[in-house]
């Protein structure tokens, strides 16, 4: 399962003209990582606007960060599904919002096209550099939403794996399954064997990916770590020690003039949300069809908060 979660189809002005007519507010919705929206301009900090994604799992995030700061007494204002990084990144330097859940390598090659960061230190350490003067991002967390390669619990616990580096003692033929683009990708068949040594038959299965998986058609699939299958379907997301994949861990991007305000709070979310943890988020919202707000409280509750 493969998405380009950094597409950017809106431009400047034409996310900002969106942006500025649904100002009015809303917190539901669900579709693509990246859609419309915005905000009026706000340069106080009195009232802390979190916005949010057009995406589901994003827009959870953000409610947890926005109920997490309403615990903490302060006043909150919620501008959920604004667009592409285009879009909101201006909203957040000028102030219209406050808080936005990113993800740190999509956020990095926002800015840094060609960065050569992979791994989530490493990321996590190129961004203040990165960002335009006025943001800051606070800590990250453990929890990611990036391209990975993962294998039923079946097959790796048969194999005993646990990194993409075990699939190299697997002495029986791996087929590795994705959308046909992973074919070209750096982090596919010629990416897995240059840095891990692991050879692999490629299928192009596309929307499929995880039903062949599951099926046993792929051994190794191409499946977004946040994906709920992975929970659903007994699934095992293998750890990536050399690279492989630019790592995108879930961080709050903030405006500087609230950093201090917000990031006591906003640091022991990020503490505390899990990959794990992601992803029964994203089966709560996805299988049990739960609301985004008793999502996140109950999530809230669960942690401490």
């Amino acid at each position: 399962m493969f998405t380009a979660r950094t597409t950017k189809g809106l431009g400047l002005i034409a996310g900002l003209a969106v942006a500025s007519l649904a100002f009015a507010g809303c917190s539901g919705g669900s579709s693509d990582p990246l859609s419309n929206g915005g905000g009026a301009a706000s340069g106080s900090s009195d009232t802390i606007v979190v916005g949010s994604q057009a995406y589901y799992s994003n827009e959870i995030i953000a409610e947890i960060y926005a109920q997490a700061l309403e615990g903490a007494g302060k006043t909150v204002t919620r501008q959920f599904q604004i667009g592409q990084r285009d879009a909101y990144i201006p909203l957040l330097e000028d102030g219209t919002v406050s808080v936005f859940p990113e993800y740190t390598g999509n956020l990095l090659q926002f800015f840094e096209k060609d960065t050569t960061a992979r791994t989530a230190d490493d990321v996590y350490a190129a961004l203040p550099a990165a960002l335009p003067e006025g943001l800051e991002v606070l800590d990250q967390s453990s929890a990611t939403d990036q391209d990975s390669y993962t294998v039923t619990k079946a097959f790796a616990d048969a194999n005993g794996l646990t990194s993409i580096a075990d699939l190299a003692k697997v002495t029986t033929g791996l087929t590795l399954g994705g959308n046909a683009e992973l074919a070209e990708r750096p982090y596919g068949p010629a990416g897995l064997e240059s840095t891990y040594g692991v050879k692999v038959q490629f299928s192009a299965t596309g929307e499929t990916t995880v039903d062949d998986l599951v099926a046993g058609t792929v051994q190794v699939a191409n499946v977004y770590t946040s994906e709920p299958r992975i929970q659903t379907d007994d699934l095992v997301t293998l750890t990536d020690p050399k690279g492989l994949f630019l790592a995108s861990n879930v961080v709050p991007v903030v405006n500087s003039n609230v950093a201090s305000e917000v990031s006591d709070v906003l640091n022991k979310v990020s503490a505390a949300l899990t990959p794990e943890g992601l992803v029964e988020l994203n089966v709560k919202s996805t299988v049990d069809e739960e609301s985004t707000p008793d999502i996140a409280k109950e999530w809230l509750s669960a942690n401490g908060f």
